[in-house]
């Protein structure tokens, strides 16, 4: 984990990429335990005789399941020391490019886009993040997100 100093150190790094994720695993149970959770029961998720011969070959996580991780691995990539608190703003942008079968591992590759200033003396920042599979060369998503952070 990449740690910095200040909000101030972390906006100098604009246009860089400037941490990459821990791996996380998606087994058999998040996958399920997220379809619980949002209503989303597709076969290609939870029904794991069915998927091995579906379109994928095996069970796969939703592509929300892999967008609802970049809080995870963004708290995973870097900290910064005097922020008291972090807010998800929202998301510009996403696409989810290449399948995430049951079993795999992911990471993501932060690159800090644009840093402004809000009310509450925050900082707005935008982040470039791409998901990639363990042992794939095709990202499986992009995201743009936004987040705030307070001193």
């Amino acid at each position: 984990m990449k740690t910095f100093e200040s909000l101030a150190a972390l906006a100098a790094c604009v246009g860089q990429e400037v941490a990459i994720s821990d791996w996380v695993d998606i087994t058999q149970e998040r996958v399920n335990l997220f379809a619980q959770a949002t209503g989303d029961q597709q076969w290609i998720h939870v029904d794991v005789e069915r998927a091995r011969s579906g379109p994928f070959g095996a069970p796969i996580a939703h592509g929300f399941l892999t967008l609802s991780l970049l809080p995870a691995f963004l708290a995973s990539a870097f900290s910064v020391r005097g922020v008291r608190m972090g807010v998800n703003y929202g998301l510009n942008r996403v696409r989810f490019t290449a399948p995430v079968p049951v079993g795999s591992r992911l990471r993501a590759h932060l690159t800090l886009q644009a840093v402004e200033v809000v009310e509450q003396d925050g900082q707005q920042l935008t982040w470039a993040v791409v998901v990639r599979r363990e042992g794939v060369d095709k990202p499986v998503c992009f995201a743009e997100s936004v987040v705030r952070l307070y001193p």
